[in-house]
């Protein structure tokens, strides 16, 4: 019995441990592909990135190297170390250094990138380059200089030693890089960026980096029991209503707090800045029922709704609907002139039209009371002159918006339908150019 039976189970166990055997070498196998490539890759990145630092280094210099005046040779220099430095952003986004403080050289590059994108499309011939602007090109070539140089070391250590990336993967998941010399070589790179004294940019570049904190706000801090009470009275609630509060980021540019208002129906959630007690967010968690509304009534009562909250003179800008819910963006205007910094987004339900949430962090950092709104010098019919022939326009109105400098600027904004589609394009009211266009959702074309 037993011979017989060890007769069937023996190639029975030997088929399933040759199996075994053969699907654990696949999967080895099909693992150690993926590894390599990842490597590959990781290599390809690394070395790819080494070369466009080294070409950045040397586009700078052409850049430098020719006449003061040559406009023509400035702008295809600048214009090449934009091409360059997005290059070289996109390699490092290749490479695995999220847990690497790599921050500064990265926003380094961004900045060389935006700098040299802005200078290199504007009309050089009317605003050539300035005295500042050249410094700050010398100072970029020498500092490119010296980051080329620390990369190639990493680079020949790499080559030298056939270190892996795969390693710095996981040195940096084990939490011990400071055994990895690639790793190393990298930290060496971004001390030395971070060590750089702050160059001049100028402003439309200097702007996209700025910004917002509690520095910009106007009030006292306020207490817990200062958000208590103005929870209450935000969300109508009653005095005795239950409401939780949390402090949060405290120590950084967003101190803030959040008051959660229990209610039968769903609670409400606010988030109210610790300095000056100004609500940046609200949000009612209630379940929405079917579409009962229009849109226009939902408006209707938005505008009602941000009235009673203090936010007056507000105008319905853009909307979107999606299932049961809409979305509504409003905007402050003052004597006739929507002001497109100041706004506030809203979220209602169409099953009776009521504010589910709005955020309004946009109005609270940007409003300003004694906002001077300035004199057009083009008069509209001058404006609208320089629109598209083709164009259809079946709306205009004065608007404040901020242009790539993030300044005030004054524009004429037209509403009109070209090439099937809708867009709303701002002119600027001094030049006549135009400063953005925006393509507009069918949902929102009957906004104006």
């Amino acid at each position: 019995m037993y011979k017989r039976l060890s007769a069937v189970l023996f190639p029975v166990a030997t088929v399933l441990l040759i199996g075994a055997l053969v699907w654990g070498y696949q999967e080895n196998k099909e693992k150690n592909a993926v590894l390599i490539n990842a490597e590959n890759q990781y290599q390809r990145a690394f070395h790819d990135l080494s070369f466009h630092l080294d070409k950045l280094h040397a586009e700078l210099g052409n850049t430098l190297a020719v006449s003061s005046k040559s406009q023509g040779m400035h702008r295809k220099g600048l214009m090449n170390v934009w091409r360059i430095t997005s290059e070289a952003q996109n390699e490092i986004n290749q490479l695995p250094l999220t847990l690497l403080p790599f921050n500064k050289t990265e926003e380094f590059l961004s900045r060389i990138s935006n700098f040299a994108y802005k200078a290199g499309v504007r009309d050089l011939t009317k605003e050539p380059l300035s005295e500042n602007e050249l410094q700050t090109l010398k100072t970029l070539y020498y500092n490119s200089g010296e980051i080329t140089k620390d990369l190639q070391e990493v680079q020949e250590r790499v080559i030298t030693s056939r270190l892996r990336w795969m390693d710095v993967e996981m040195a940096l998941a084990n939490g011990s890089p400071e055994d990895n010399s690639i790793i190393d070589g990298f930290q060496t790179v971004n001390k030395r960026v971070e060590s750089y004294p702050e160059l001049d940019w100028g402003p439309s570049v200097s702007s996209m980096y700025s910004r917002r904190s509690v520095k910009m706000l106007s009030g006292s801090p306020i207490t817990e029991e200062d958000v208590r009470r103005k929870a209450l009275k935000f969300t109508d609630a009653g005095d005795q209503a239950d409401v939780q509060i949390t402090l949060n980021g405290q120590g950084t540019d967003w101190p803030s707090y959040t008051a959660r208002v229990n209610r039968p129906n769903g609670a409400i959630s606010m988030d109210i800045t610790q300095k000056g007690g100004q609500v940046i967010s609200y949000t009612d968690e209630r379940e929405v029922g079917p579409k009962q509304v229009s849109v226009q009534q939902a408006i209707d009562k938005a505008q009602e709704f941000l009235s009673l909250k203090g936010y007056s003179d507000m105008t319905v800008v853009a909307a979107d609907q999606y299932d049961n819910l809409a979305n509504f963006s409003f905007v402050h205007e003052k004597d006739g002139v929507l002001i497109y910094p100041e706004k506030v987004t809203v979220r209602s339900g169409l099953d009776n039209g009521e504010v589910l949430g709005f955020q309004a962090s946009d109005y609270v950092y940007e409003y300003q009371e004694d906002r001077e709104i300035p004199h057009p010098k083009l008069s509209l019919a001058e404006a609208e002159k320089t629109l598209n022939t083709e164009l259809k326009v079946l709306y205009h109105r004065k608007a404040l918006i901020k242009n790539d400098s993030n300044e005030d600027v004054l524009t004429y904004e037209f509403g009109g339908r070209i090439n099937g589609s809708q867009y709303r394009i701002y002119i600027n009211a001094d030049t006549g150019l135009e400063e953005t266009v925006e393509v507009v959702k069918d949902a929102q074309a009957g906004v104006e």
